[in-house]
Order: C-alpha cells, then sequence, then structure tokens
C-alpha cells in the first residue's frame, strides 16, 4: 500500500516532486509563445518527465517510487473523474444531429482502424495499439491517460501513444488553416465548407482540446459559428471516452474469458472513473442550467468555482501526465522501431482525408 506506515513518508515525498514538475510545467504552458502553440501543460509535464527518466532517474531516492506511481494511476482517475466539469449535455444538443454523428463515426472509426492496424499490420503489442488510437479517435493525452488504468499498460507504452498524439495533433494545428484558406474557404476553395461546416470537420478529427481551439483563431477573420462548432463536436468527442471505455472493458473481459478456454466466471472490467466522468457532466449540466436564471452574483460566482476546479484538474492531470513520464525510459522502447509512427500516420491520414468526406456527407444528411 502506498500509504502504508513504511511507504507514507516517500508516497508524499514522491507525489510533492511530481507536483514541483507538474507547477513548472504550467507555469512553462502559460508562456505566450508556447501558449500560440496550443502546447498544454500536460504535453510539457511528459516531456520533462521523461528528460528527468533518462538523464537524473538514478539520483533520486528510490522510496519516492510509490508516490510517483500513485500521481500516475489514482491522481489520474480522480483527474479524469472531475474532467466532467468541461463538459455538459446542452452544449453536445447545441450542436445538433450532424456534430454527434460526425464525433460518434470518427470515434469509432478511428479507434478501430488504429487497432487493427497497430496489432494486425505493424505488428504492435495491444495495448500500445489501443493506447494510441484512443489518443488520436477521442481527445489526445487525456484519452489516453484515461485508457492506461483500463488496459493495466505499462507507463511507456502510454508515453509512447502521446507522443504520436503530440506529434500529429501539432501537424494538425498548422495544416488546417492552410486547408481551409486554399481549398476549403467557401468563396474561394474548390472543396469549399461553409465556416460551421468547417467547424464540425475540426471538432470531429483534430487531436487535443488546445489544437481544436487554436485552429479557428489561426484563421484569419474566422466567423465565431466555426469557433463553437469545433469547440462543441470536440467536447462531444470527449465525453465519449466514458462509453468508449466502458465497451472497451466488456471487450477485453469478453477476450479474457475466450482466451482462458474455460467456462469460469472472468470479472467483468468496468471502468468506474468513466461512470463517474459522465455523472459529473451530469451535474455540471444541471449546474450550468440554474446559473441561466440564478441571480447575476450567484452565477458568476458558480461559473468562478467551476473555473477554478478545471484549473485544478488540468494541474492534476499534469501531474499525472509528469508522473507517466517519469517512468519512461528510452530503452523500453527497443523492438518498437517505427511501428507507432506508422499506425499513428495512418490514422491521422483517415482523419484528414475520411474526416473531410464523412463530414460533408453528414451535414448534407442532417
Amino acid at each position: 500500500m502506498a500509504f502504508s506506515k513504511a511507504k507514507r513518508k516517500g508516497t508524499i515525498s514522491g507525489i510533492i516532486f511530481v507536483a514541483i514538475f507538474a507547477a513548472a510545467a504550467t507555469m512553462i504552458a502559460d508562456l505566450s509563445i508556447i501558449k500560440s502553440l496550443g502546447i498544454s501543460p500536460l504535453v510539457i509535464g511528459i516531456v520533462m518527465g521523461i528528460f528527468y527518466a533518462n538523464t537524473l532517474h538514478n539520483h533520486a531516492p528510490a522510496e519516492w517510487g510509490s508516490g510517483i506511481t500513485f500521481s500516475g494511476k489514482k491522481i489520474l482517475r480522480f483527474a479524469i473523474v472531475f474532467y466532467g466539469f468541461r463538459i455538459t449535455f446542452q452544449q453536445i444538443m447545441d450542436v445538433g444531429m450532424s456534430g454527434f454523428m460526425v464525433s460518434l463515426i470518427m470515434l469509432a472509426t478511428t479507434f478501430i482502424l488504429g487497432t487493427y492496424l497497430g496489432i494486425k499490420i505493424f505488428k504492435m503489442d495491444r495495448d500500445t495499439s489501443m493506447l494510441t488510437a484512443s489518443g488520436a479517435s477521442v481527445c489526445g493525452a487525456a484519452a489516453v491517460l484515461a485508457t492506461e488504468p483500463v488496459l493495466k499498460a505499462e507507463g511507456h507504452k502510454t508515453a509512447v501513444a502521446v507522443s504520436m498524439v503530440v506529434l500529429f495533433g501539432t501537424i494538425s494545428m498548422f495544416l488546417y488553416p492552410v486547408l481551409y484558406t486554399t481549398i476549403i474557404e467557401p468563396a474561394t476553395g474548390f472543396l469549399h465548407m461553409t465556416p460551421e461546416q468547417f467547424g464540425i470537420y475540426v471538432g470531429g478529427t483534430i487531436h487535443e482540446v488546445a489544437q481544436v481551439v487554436a485552429v479557428p483563431a489561426s484563421v484569419q477573420g474566422a466567423p465565431v459559428e466555426m469557433a463553437n462548432a469545433a469547440v462543441i463536436v470536440k467536447m462531444t468527442r470527449v465525453i465519449m471516452i466514458a462509453p468508449l471505455l466502458i465497451v472497451l472493458g466488456i471487450y477485453l473481459s469478453m477476450v479474457a474469458k475466450k482466451s482462458g478456454g474455460t467456462s469460469e466466471k472472468v470479472k467483468l472490467v468496468i471502468p468506474w472513473f468513466a461512470v463517474y466522468f459522465i455523472g459529473m457532466a451530469g451535474v455540471n449540466s444541471l449546474i450550468h442550467n440554474y446559473t441561466l436564471s440564478a441571480p447575476q452574483d450567484i452565477a458568476t460566482l458558480i461559473k468562478s468555482s467551476i473555473d477554478t476546479i478545471n484549473e485544478i484538474d488540468t494541474f492534476l492531470l499534469t501531474m499525472a501526465m509528469t508522473a507517466l513520464g517519469m517512468g519512461t525510459i528510452f530503452s523500453k522502447f527497443k523492438g518498437l522501431g517505427l511501428a507507432p509512427l506508422y499506425t499513428a500516420g495512418s490514422m491521422f491520414i483517415w482523419l484528414v482525408v475520411g474526416g473531410f468526406v464523412i463530414t460533408k456527407v453528414v451535414t448534407a444528411i442532417f
């Protein structure tokens, strides 16, 4: 136990150590040049953690390891639950059926494609394949973090998946504004989309929330409906992490039962933190409804409180990401080769090309 009498001091010291790194990552992410690139503190945290793991790791007390592990496991699940305060069910309804269908289709097809390519074509292990697929299909690094405890994956595999999210998510952030201004813009592009359609396309296919926000901001004179559609569709994808993890838990239980070759009952793996995540989104929805009719001073206080919760939650997610980075030793990557790059690259092509087609078809129907 992490907080047993023998380990308590080392665990607390390890948590504080991770928190110091996370605080530094948060301050770096707040720099204007980093903000302009849409790089979240989560990404900076894992980079700092990986640097530490491969340079100074042997100089830290071994007993701190329990605190680092606690940050990457327990704090992670707690933070994912409170991520629900970023979403309301009203936001999903506002974007309409077209946004919902694009989110659902892109999430399902990207996750299935990435998992299949990783395991069957590029011969990666199951965990790395699924982690990489979850990051591309749902919400980037946060989705990788949420999927990791369901798979019970090793930390270095999570780091591989996050690195792929960072690479191709960053490419997307610079590519999409160019696509819009050259071939998609309604007045001049031969593959034209309306601003709202393009927003749905962006929200349905780009990895990180911060990157989705950055794209409309990078399009000169972009109308507000583009940014609104992009963010709402993206948040729809975010909330779908919960049903995805529940389905994944059921699938893993069925596979375990089948591979066992016996009729012995296999315990169903249900990621309860994902269920609680939906519950928090529901609470946030009720709070949002209340603030619409509440007195101005109370509504302001509630909004300020939720903003504070989200800031704390981002810090806890940064701690979890940093802790995962601290467990990432490059020597563990031997044998993976270029398979993660090929898998993530294939999903990236599907997101850009397939996502465009799906968005055009779905918005034409709905």
